[in-house]
């Protein structure tokens, strides 16, 4: 079963769940706000996306901004970011669609349609 992970107030994440369920795709739901990421579920989707733990991080939220991690990420290592995505699933990009042999992180629907169908 595919896991889709979001929080339910952004925007992308209902136009992905719009798109998920048009598409007849079932799917587990999970709010990333009431049920953080582990730190060991957050390491096994980087390296199902292959995309480096960095792209995890949601640039956008204000949590990512408090804390300045704009300019704190480059120095930190990867068991310090998984700490701190693990903290708090605001800080987590999203939706995150995540599967048994692969993690797709933000919506981006031909990526989904190519992955998904």
């Amino acid at each position: 079963m595919i896991k889709f992970i979001c929080y339910l107030r952004c925007t992308t994440c209902q136009k992905a769940q719009k798109w998920l369920d048009e598409n007849q795709i079932q799917y587990e739901l999970r709010h990333i706000k009431e049920q953080n990421p582990t730190k060991e579920e957050l390491r096994q989707w980087a390296a199902l996306s292959g995309v480096p733990l960095r792209k995890l991080f949601n640039t956008s939220g204000l949590l990512y901004k408090e804390l300045g991690l704009k300019d704190k990420l480059p120095t930190m290592t990867d068991e310090q970011m998984l700490d701190l995505l693990a903290s708090d699933g605001m800080l987590v990009k999203r939706p995150l669609l995540v599967s048994d042999d692969f993690t797709l992180i933000g919506f981006k629907e031909p990526e989904w349609e190519e992955r998904v169908k």
